[in-house]
């Protein structure tokens, strides 16, 4: 006999707000297990956020090299942010990209997106691939410091095998570009 879904879900019999923060809140729910039993689940609420693939002309990739204080070490990503309330992802992918480094684009695709962190947040990544970028001045937050510059795809996906880009969101968003890439060949530009 098959499994379904509703073999394997949990029903919430209560719920308790920990912490609310600034952009998380921490819940610890009471769960009906499908065996019957019951148990408890911590988790993260999180707004969601937007990454973006942002492909210049030449078919370079924009990125940013960024402190992040929780691991205190310098990451490169790529361009992204969380979903302000009542905006659409799309919308928080523009925002972002422009802000953090002053590139618009005329195009945009969805190329899907992750849940990163499934075991403790109910976050969604919503990842786009811009093209057609327009270079202008960025609009970086007060307690945002991060350098800007670009890398070939190529090298984006060997700094993965080598370590030097390990922040999960970047990864997959630059794997999903390359896939989108391999199948619609006619979007870059031919040089």
């Amino acid at each position: 006999m098959m499994t379904t879904e509703e073999d394997l879900t949990e029903q919430c019999i209560s719920s308790e707000t920990i912490s609310t923060g600034g952009m998380l809140t921490l819940k610890c729910d009471q769960v009906r297990l499908p065996n019957g039993r019951s148990s408890q689940r911590e988790y993260v609420v999180h707004p969601g956020a937007s990454v973006v693939v942002a492909l210049l002309p030449n078919g370079r990739v924009v990125l940013e090299k960024q402190y992040r204080y929780p691991l205190h070490q310098v990451f490169i990503e790529l361009p992204a942010g969380k979903i302000d309330a009542a905006e659409a992802p799309l919308l928080t992918a523009q925002r972002e990209l422009l802000e953090e480094t002053g590139y618009s684009a005329q195009q945009w695709i969805s190329l899907g997106q992750q849940h990163p962190c499934i075991g403790y947040s109910d976050e969604v990544i919503y990842m786009y691939l811009a093209l057609d970028l327009t270079a202008g001045l960025h609009r970086r937050d007060e307690d945002e410091s991060l350098e800007v510059f670009d890398l070939s795809l190529d090298d984006c996906l060997l700094l993965i095998e080598q370590g030097g880009i390990s922040d999960g969101k970047t990864m997959l968003a630059l794997l999903m570009a390359k896939s989108y890439l391999a199948q619609h060949p006619d979007v870059l530009p031919s040089n």
